[in-house]
């Protein structure tokens, strides 16, 4: 497409708790020791903030850390991953457990129905754009969520969804160290696929499923009996039974007497694995008085525990910082990054999905040839051959078996990622200092994709080849003034600045078919050209910032903040929009009278409200007419793709933060207590249009949307002495989202509807009843009027004169985590347990294994013996039948409830007394044994309970438990 103008620039949480919390008081048991009881340092902590640092008692912003423990030990590829049940109000979820995927986001909600709503991610104070992939867990030092308007607001509309801040290991003044980690493990499902019937099960219920198709007012039960038994077979297209049991089911529905299965192979075994996990990393720093250094290396090979799927990764990291005169301090952060995913289809309902070919092709489907006798069939060779099933129906994936090809196709995505961060730190005087930074990412993406010409679905066209090459560029450069001084018992801050942005994309893609000669997996080895494209963008903004603040006897404190964007997205007369906040604290423990009460060591009330804007639209161009060109006859020519919007504007946040924070016991225990509102006027939504003119929908700012909720913290000590330390924090958060305006009464979107008062993700979808007793036949409910106009509900056996209904909402209601460590004198434990309470989620998976018998060959869930009989009347699931009733459609019979627990990480380690180590010149020497979703605590046996924010799956790859053992040491 191009442009008419140039762009300018529940019941079981309790039990899991008290496994997590143990059983001692809150207060806490403590032991006498000489040490203070806990640090008065750990209640000033310093924080990282945007474009600077600052007292986290003192600060009148929202802000959480995450420090390097909890995230260089985490067995994750991606550090997103390590995120979830750490923050209160952050909701990370892993929509796929393919190896190299990252993780959604969500910091306090959804703002936005159309625009983006993911986090901006700044690396070491300067905004990143590259693959977070990119980043090793090993070189973090901290991480800092910014979640309110004042934390936030000066990255303007970049942060108008919350701001991750990661910080990176640098160098510390002395002696210089190595630091050298070595892991290795592996990978299993953390939860079970959905249990199935066995072969003999299936057999009888596809003879009643024939048996009930056949019968009518023609054909008697007898009759339509003898007609399943005859056709059994043929409709299955095989019989595991062998020869001599040529029709296994008797007309009774009953499996014959002596008749077993020659064979039971199971495609999961075979397409799934137990996966290797092997992870290296390297680094060395050190430091003197004027400068310090960091350089690390790290390499990562992640197996998926679908075959032919992985992630492997080399990394590196350069960070300088140097005092070159007493006024310049120079630094430079330098890292590069090489990644290769193999990545086959494993995330929709296409046929090679390798996770849904597992699922749906039952175990009598044998993965190689088999003879009549249920041996193998051998090539010349003597080698199995590969069962193709060409004659097996098309819902058990007629001619596909991935386990042949998938090793001889490539689904490969390659990157390399380089990020380049420089600075110049001016002081004018102590308390003036200018700084100037600029920052680089360009991301190089190189995807092949490739289907063999010798077997399956690619041996029809002589294979087939795709490659696909996509570049991003990006750079930042800001230019930072702050005056920091104190007057007496006066202290101000104030900064100011500019920044400019620049993105640009380019992308290339090409196809071929027909191969000559296999084994070759370029395009030049393929002979017919398929198709070509490739397209470019380009986005600018331009800000300008500033903040102050001020604090009067280090006990009350305000703040303000203003930022100017310009977007290229949007038109001249639009381009601009201002964004704001204020802040204030109040940090009452310094009080007299509050110290008097010898009960709070911190108590400090914080407050702030502010704007914020987002311009984050899949388009660059989301104000100008479009148009596309197309081949008519070999006559170019071009076609209006979307309307002008010229009015278009900024989307707007509006973020209210009111806090409490507190420490109390000798700061034994610490905690914190927010609520917050944050609401999104001008919403940046595609309006639909009526196909007939010719546009499918147009951008426009429409409606208003509001998500509300708290956050508590609580950080514990119970114990602490000089062998013993007993570490208990509790976070959780609750989330209401709602749509207070829209330009019409309600918008259906899928399977949700938007309307006033709901929320984004409210299901609006048939309501089902149940299966109707005397017949065996599903039910939905319906709703109409009545010539009166009076309400009248009914039900019907048609799923499509059922009535749509809202049944619920995907967001869970409670969200929260629970870290636990302990440290026995050389010993060290952790745990970390995440959970959800409330939400629906639905089970689209599931459906494909509940048919009623008109998906032949097709695998059933064992939920399908409950089945409606004659004598089994009081049931949820519908009689079987070759004749289709629907009864899977979507509808409120596959919602499930999103409650969850999940132990997310577990881990063990000790340390080797001094005596052993030091000689031979170590520093510290640690082995350890961790695991990454340990166990899940759920309902729904079969799904995984960690799903997309929108609440349906959709045959996605599964999350991974990891065990790995490692070794740590200091040089």
């Amino acid at each position: 497409m191009i442009s008419n103008k140039l762009i300018i620039s529940k019941s079981w949480l309790p039990s899991v708790a008290v496994f997590f919390l143990g059983t001692v008081g809150l207060q806490g048991q403590e032991i006498k020791s000489g040490k203070d009881t806990i640090q008065k340092k750990n209640i000033d902590e310093v924080v990282i903030v945007a474009y600077g640092k600052a007292k986290k008692t003192s600060y009148t912003g929202s802000v959480a850390t995450i420090s390097s423990e909890k995230i260089n030990n985490r067995p994750v590829t991606n550090i997103t991953k390590a995120l979830e049940g750490q923050v209160p109000g952050l909701q990370a979820v892993s929509a796929s457990g393919q190896p190299g995927s990252v993780a959604s986001i969500r910091i306090r909600g959804i703002g936005s129905v159309s625009a983006s709503s993911n986090p901006l991610f700044v690396v070491d104070g300067i905004p990143f754009d590259g693959n977070i992939n990119s980043i090793s867990p090993n070189d973090i030092e901290s991480i800092s969520v910014l979640k309110d308007a004042t934390a936030s607001s000066l990255y303007g509309s970049r942060g108008a969804n919350g701001v991750i801040i990661i910080t990176t290991k640098s160098g510390k003044k002395g002696e210089a160290r190595i630091n050298f980690n070595i892991s290795q493990g592996f990978s299993t499902r953390a939860v079970k696929d959905y249990e199935q019937v066995s072969t003999d099960q299936y057999f009888e219920l596809y003879w009643e499923a024939l048996r009930n198709g056949y019968k009518s007012s023609q054909i008697s039960s007898q009759q339509a009996a003898q007609m399943a038994t005859d056709n059994l077979v043929n409709a299955l297209g095989i019989n595991p039974y062998g020869v001599n049991y040529a029709k296994p089911v008797g007309t009774d529905g009953k499996l014959l007497p002596g008749a077993k299965a020659l064979w039971n192979d199971d495609w999961r075994d075979i397409l799934q694995r137990v996966a290797s996990r092997n992870q290296v990393d390297l680094d060395f720093s050190g430091g003197s008085e004027k400068s310090n250094y960091y350089f690390s290396l790290g390499y990562l090979d992640d197996k998926g525990i679908a075959i032919e799927s992985g992630f492997r990764k080399y990394s590196t990291r350069l960070k300088i910082n140097t005092e070159v005169k007493k006024w310049l301090n120079v630094g430079a952060n330098l890292s590069y990054t090489n990644s290769l995913q193999q990545a086959p289809p494993s995330s929709d309902s296409r046929t090679d999905n390798i996770i849904n070919a597992a699922r749906v092709i039952p175990s009598f489907y044998p993965y190689y040839e088999r003879n009549a006798d249920g041996s193998y069939k051998l090539d010349v060779n003597g080698n199995y051959i590969y069962d193709f099933g060409k004659y097996r129906p098309t819902s058990a994936l007629q001619n596909e078996n991935a386990a042949a090809t998938l090793p001889l196709d490539k689904n490969e995505n390659r990157e390399d990622n380089f990020s380049g961060k420089g600075f110049l730190d001016f002081t004018f005087l102590p308390e003036l200092k200018f700084k100037s930074s600029f920052s680089i990412d360009l991301v190089n993406y190189n995807g092949h994709y490739y289907t063999n010409p010798l077997i399956g679905e690619g041996s029809e066209i002589g294979g087939s080849v795709t490659k696909t090459n996509s570049r991003t560029l990006s750079y930042t450069t800001s230019n930072i003034l702050t005056y920091d001084k104190k007057f007496s018992q006066h202290h101000f801050n104030i900064l100011a600045g500019q920044e400019f942005y620049h993105y640009e994309y380019q992308t290339i893609s090409g196809s071929r078919s027909q191969f000559s000669l296999p084994y070759y997996y370029e395009p030049d080895a393929a002979a017919l050209l398929g198709s070509f494209s490739g397209n470019s963008d380009k986005l600018g903004l331009l800000s300008f910032l500033g903040k102050i603040e001020y604090d009067y006897k280090n006990k009350y404190f305000v703040s303000g903040s203003v930022r100017a964007d310009g977007s290229s997205r949007f038109s001249p007369d639009n381009r601009w929009g201002t964004f704001w906040s204020v802040g204030g604290s109040w940090k009452a423990s310094n009080e007299d009278f509050i110290k008097n009460l010898n009960v709070f060591n911190q108590l400090t009330l914080r407050g702030s409200y502010g704007g914020q804007g987002n311009d984050k639209l899949s388009t660059y161009y989301a104000y100008q007419s479009l148009y596309a060109f197309y081949n008519n006859l070999g006559e170019p020519g071009t076609v209006a793709s979307r309307l002008p919007t010229p009015d278009l504007k900024w989307e707007t946040n509006l973020n209210l933060n009111v806090g409490l924070e507190f420490a109390i016991l000798k700061n034994r225990i610490k905690g914190n207590v927010e609520y917050f509102q944050r609401q999104s006027k001008d919403l940046l939504f595609e309006m639909p249009l009526a196909p007939s003119l010719g546009f499918s929908g147009f951008r426009a700012n429409i409606g208003e949307l509001k998500n509300t909720g708290f956050e508590f913290s609580l950080f514990t000590t119970p114990i602490k002495n000089d062998d013993f330390q007993w570490d208990v924090d509790v976070n959780l958060s609750t989330l209401k989202n709602e749509i207070t305006k829209l330009p019409k009464g309600s918008i259906v979107s899928g399977t949700k509807l938007l309307q006033v008062g709901g929320s984004i993700y409210d299901f609006f979808i048939p309501e089902w009843v149940g299966v109707d007793p005397s017949n065996g036949k599903p039910l939905w409910r319906t709703i109409s009027k009545d010539a009166n106009g009076n309400t009248v509900e009914g039900t019907t056996s048609e799923y499509a004169k059922a009535t749509k209904t809202l049944q619920g909402s995907s967001l869970p209601k409670l969200m929260g985590g629970i870290t636990t460590s302990i440290n026995y004198k050389n010993f060290d434990f952790s745990g970390l347990l995440t959970f959800s309470i409330g939400g629906k989620i639905l089970d689209t998976d599931y459906t494909m294994l509940m048919h009623n018998g008109s998906s032949a060959g097709r695998a059933w869930s064992s939920e399908i013996l409950n089945r409606w009989t004659p004598e089994n009347t009081n049931t949820d699931v519908p009689a079987l039948s070759t004749t289709t009733n629907n009864w899977t459609s979507v509808s409120s019979r596959f919602l499930y409830s999103g409650t969850y627990a999940r132990i997310k990480n577990v881990s063990l380690g000790y340390t080797l007394p001094s005596d052993y180590f030091e000689r031979i010149g170590l520093k510290k020497f640690r082995i350890y044994l961790q695991a990454e979703n340990l166990l899940t605590f759920y309902k729904h046996k079969g799904m995984d309970p960690e799903q997309t924010l929108d609440g349906t799956t959709y045959y996605r790859y599964p999350a991974m438990r990891t065990i790995t053992f490692g070794l740590q040491a200091t040089l």
